[in-house]
């Protein structure tokens, strides 16, 4: 075998690591996700925080936030209150009830049982937003950049 063969070779399998990483990657990271209808691609880690917080409500004067969250115990939730609430458990729970309470929200995020039901209501629900494996994402749905990035990306923030 020639040297430039096995240079070759040994450029393939590496190139072939590399993609196989990156999908792993990708594979771990929990997207932001819209249905296709919300006009927003991108968001600031600090712009999904203040969606999810509920304290941005419209997308546009007539279309709503409609805040679609994991059921306790998914791994997508336990992500997503660690990176974008901050929070713990009971204080999600209780910074909900706090803001019913204060009249600051109608109600608190819909809660969702399983990536299909995730993904069934991010797709017929205009103005929908949640978070779910990258992996799992359908086709017809939006993925939001986050910072710029995409899941996968290097410096993506949510895995």
């Amino acid at each position: 075998m020639t040297t430039v063969r096995k240079c070759t070779c040994i450029l393939v399998a590496l190139l072939s690591l590399a993609g196989a990483l990156h999908a792993q990657q990708k594979s771990n990271d929990i997207a932001v996700v819209t249905n296709s209808e919300t006009p927003v691609s991108d968001l600031s880690l600090a712009e999904v925080r203040k969606v999810f917080l509920g304290e941005k409500q419209y997308w546009t004067s007539n279309m709503p936030v409609i805040l679609l969250v994991r059921a306790p115990v998914a791994r997508e939730r336990e992500v997503v209150l660690k990176t974008i609430y901050q929070m713990t458990e009971s204080q999600f729970k209780q910074y909900w009830v706090a803001k019913i309470f204060r009249s600051e929200a109608v109600s608190a995020p819909k809660i969702v049982y399983s990536a299909d039901m995730t993904k069934q209501l991010l797709s017929v629900i205009p103005g929908s937003i949640a978070f779910m494996e990258a992996r799992d994402v359908a086709s017809g749905l939006k993925i939001l950049k986050v910072d710029g990035r995409l899941p996968g990306e290097p410096g993506y923030a949510l895995h």
